[in-house]
């Protein structure tokens, strides 16, 4: 097992900058994870680790073993250079090392004949996109595509807030027209959340085929999504204000949708 006991190591320096700055993991297609839960999603979603990171005081062998990582692909380390890696205030003691995926839309395949599908344009905060890729993996969504990025989707704050949801939705990024034109394609029923034009999110059926899209609280969705939509939909506001955060929105949305796919068609 290799050692690393200095924060000047010039691998440990390349790894401060994958996880600091999208540019960097965008070059090199790497990322960072951190804690055991998270580590073991990356794995089950069939994520390729290059290296594993581990402090041995606070690291089982049980869980190291359950990782199946070659012991050339073990680096141990000290407290210094963990404290140093890790984003977290919380301390697992493990630090994977990832390769991305090429999450392009054409790589998405449905089992469900009818499936559902969240879409997210444009939002900015990686808490937001965490907390909604939460909402898809509780409600077991069919794909989660991200329309027009803000964030770069292995930012440590997403998968953080997603609990490691990053690495169990099946997902696509893409432009918002790249995204619309496979909906289309697939003839998959468009509810865009917007004021304009729009219904009450409970007057409509999502049984069949259905992809629920919200966008940001400044500026909601791009008129593309509007122009799109088989019905533009909204959820009524009862109070002084008229928007709420849009993880609550989707979250709302898709389990309206759940709820309406307990009954048969």
């Amino acid at each position: 097992m290799k050692q690393i006991s200095s924060i000047q190591n010039p691998y440990i320096k390349e790894l401060v900058k994958l996880q600091e700055k999208s540019r960097e993991r965008k070059k090199k297609g790497l990322f960072i994870v951190e804690g055991q839960r998270e580590i073991s999603l990356v794995i089950k979603g069939n994520y390729t680790i290059e290296s594993l990171l581990i402090l041995p005081e606070l690291v089982s062998k049980e869980f190291i073993q359950s990782t199946e990582i070659e012991p050339t692909q073990l680096i141990e380390i000290t407290k210094e250079v963990y404290q140093k890696l890790a984003y977290r205030d919380s301390t697992e003691g493990v630090i994977a090392v990832a390769r991305a995926k090429q999450l392009s839309v054409d790589n998405i395949r449905f089992d469900n004949p009818n499936p559902l599908i969240l879409v997210m344009e444009g939002i900015e905060k990686p808490g937001n996109v965490g907390a909604m890729l939460r909402t898809a993996d509780a409600a077991k969504v069919d794909a989660v595509f991200i329309a027009n990025p803000k964030s770069d989707l292995f930012n440590p704050n997403i998968i953080r807030s997603s609990v490691g949801c990053v690495f169990t939705n099946q997902i696509a990024i893409g432009t918002s027209e790249e995204v619309i034109g496979f909906l289309q394609k697939q003839h998959i029923n468009i509810y865009s959340a917007t004021l304009q034009n729009s219904n009450e999110y409970h007057k409509n059926d999502y049984r069949k085929a259905t992809a629920l899209v919200v966008g940001t609280e400044a500026t909601g969705l791009t008129q593309v999504w509007r122009d799109a939509a088989t019905q533009n939909i909204n959820i009524p506001m009862q109070g002084e204000i008229d928007s709420m955060n849009v993880s609550v929105a989707a979250a709302i949305l898709t389990f309206e949708a759940k709820r309406q796919r307990a009954f048969t068609l």
